[in-house]
């Protein structure tokens, strides 16, 4: 029977419902949402002239200019939701944690360990690099639709941990307990990249596959109400530039103002998806048909193609790295490149980005790979909109050629500092000076001089993750190959406290509140107390 003229429906009734439960969901088309939000940051570039070659490829053609439904803006906030969505918070790749942490007596306390599977092959469980786990408190609505959480789903405030694994499992873990919220899904392939999750509190769930096992390998997207798989993008491309291989390390970003998902391949192929979502919360269906557009270019004067980071963007301009040292900035209004620098080395450590002023800068740092076994590693701040170098810095490193290859330098993104920490930048070095050793610096952030250092007995692929208390100060966590996590003064890097895992760490934590969440390779997943 329809409503009578003027009333609402049933349906309208539950949608107004909806929406007022749902409160901070970014929904664009609400018209409050231009009012409460500024207006996302948009870039001009002349582009024309540049020196890197490529391609941009939508619907089977090759275009000069994309369609406009492609075109990107990012909005200035990643979500409104609390929460860690993505590999270091969101498109500055510059968090990693969500709300304080209290710290009064400064110590790590391990309130819970899980345990993973492990893969058939070598890579066994627990997670590897950059394996950070997402961190959400699931909005009302959404988490009564989630009938696999159980009971949970009736508990307000509820937080979820949802961590990739090197078994090929994605794990779903209460962050109180430790406690398994839903069993595992399973990929069917390692996962070594960090999970990333819809800002909007969409129950979607992204996915980069790192190791060919079982299944074809690739980027899968799952429905967290069926679990169900709703998209696969195979990695192995026909458009790509670097045959047979189809990793995405990457973690990706979704712009909630476009409804796109964006990510870099290791196939050497940039990515955006338009994904035409369609979710129903009074049906809980959710169905996805990505529009797919291909970015490709060939980095001057090498063959090595693939990106392993997780790609930054800036309102319209997006910053990422390559395996051959091509560091590139894309226009995502044109997809055309405004600049590109060669760093010397390959680069698979996230760039880290902010604002001084109106103008974007970011922060890199190289491998000793190419340029090893013995060589430098190049710490750098340039200017996002040019590429100009600001200032350089170079730090000796250790790897190896035999009995196997094993590369050193910069592995861990960089940690922006803010507040009582926003004169610094803190870089991770991976067996420096030696084989065996790491090191940590702050660098000034004017001039690149070195404020304090913090050597390391074992080297660390690990990103240092920073949280604050009340006051503003500022604490970091920094975990190390052989296990340990360390607990330092952001301000000084004096070490305060320190507690040992079980496996090795190379995955990068979460943080939310006074919870920290680190996987170690094995089979361990960890929460750690921030006391």
């Amino acid at each position: 029977m329809r409503a009578p003229l003027n009333q609402p429906s049933r349906r309208q009734t539950w949608c107004a419902v909806l929406l007022a439960t749902l409160g901070a969901l970014p929904f664009s088309a609400l018209a409050s949402d231009s009012v409460s939000r500024p207006a996302p940051r948009a870039f001009e570039f002349q582009t024309e002239g540049t020196a890197l070659d490529h391609s941009v490829m939508f619907a089977g053609a090759v275009l000069d200019t994309p369609p406009p439904r492609l075109t990107q803006l990012f909005p200035e906030r990643y979500s409104d939701i609390p929460g860690v969505f993505t590999f270091r918070g969101g498109p500055l790749r510059t968090g990693g944690a969500w709300g304080t942490c209290p710290l009064r007596e400064h110590k790590l306390e391990i309130a819970w360990i899980a345990t993973t599977g492990r893969s058939r092959g070598h890579w066994g469980g627990g997670a590897g690099w950059t394996g950070q786990p997402a961190i959400v408190q699931w909005p009302d609505v959404i988490r009564h639709s989630m009938g696999r959480l159980g009971s949970r789903r009736f508990e307000k405030g509820f937080v979820e941990v949802i961590q990739g694994s090197l078994d090929g499992s994605v794990y779903f873990l209460d962050l109180r307990t430790g406690r398994p919220t839903r069993r595992p899904l399973s990929t069917g392939n390692p996962i070594k990249g960090s999970v990333s999750l819809d800002p909007r509190g969409y129950p979607l769930l992204f996915v980069g596959q790192g190791i060919p096992e079982s299944r074809p390998i690739g980027l899968r997207a799952y429905n967290l109400i069926t679990h169900q798989e709703v998209f696969f993008l195979p990695g192995r491309d026909a458009e790509s530039p670097r045959k047979g291989w189809g990793a995405f390390d990457s973690s990706g970003l979704l712009n909630r103002a476009t409804d796109s998902y964006i990510v870099g391949g290791e196939n050497g192929l940039f990515y955006v998806l338009r994904l035409n979502t369609d979710f129903d919360s009074i049906a809980l269906t959710l169905k996805v048909r990505p529009e797919i557009l291909r970015y490709r270019y060939a980095p001057p004067g090498t063959a090595h193609y693939g990106i392993e980071n997780s790609l930054s963007i800036v309102g319209n301009l997006a910053l990422f790295a390559d395996n051959g040292g091509t560091l590139q900035a894309l226009d995502l209004k044109t997809f055309k490149p405004v600049w590109a620098f060669a760093a010397g080395d390959d680069t698979d450590a996230s760039l880290a980005v902010e604002l001084e002023g109106d103008r974007p800068v970011l922060y890199t740092g190289t491998e000793v790979d190419k340029t090893g076994p013995k060589g430098r590693s190049w710490l750098r701040k340039l200017d996002g909109l040019t590429g100009r170098v600001l200032w350089e810095r170079a730090y000796p490193c250790q790897g190896a050629r035999e009995p196997k290859k094993i590369d050193a330098g910069v592995f861990a993104t960089p940690l922006v500092g803010t507040g009582d920490t926003s004169s610094q930048v803190v870089f991770t070095l991976s067996r420096c000076p030696d084989f065996t050793r790491g090191l940590m610096v702050a660098l000034d952030k004017a001039t690149g001089a070195e404020l304090w250092r913090k050597p390391l007995e074992h080297f660390a692929w690990s990103s240092p993750t920073a949280c604050k208390d009340e006051q503003g100060h500022t604490f970091i966590l920094q975990g190390d190959i052989s296990g340990q996590v360390h607990l330092l003064d952001g301000r000084t890097g004096d070490e305060l406290h320190s507690v040992q895992l079980k496996g090795g760490i190379e995955a990068s934590p979460a943080v939310f509140g006074d919870m920290a969440v680190l996987a170690t390779r094995g089979e361990w997943i960890y929460g750690l107390r921030l006391r």
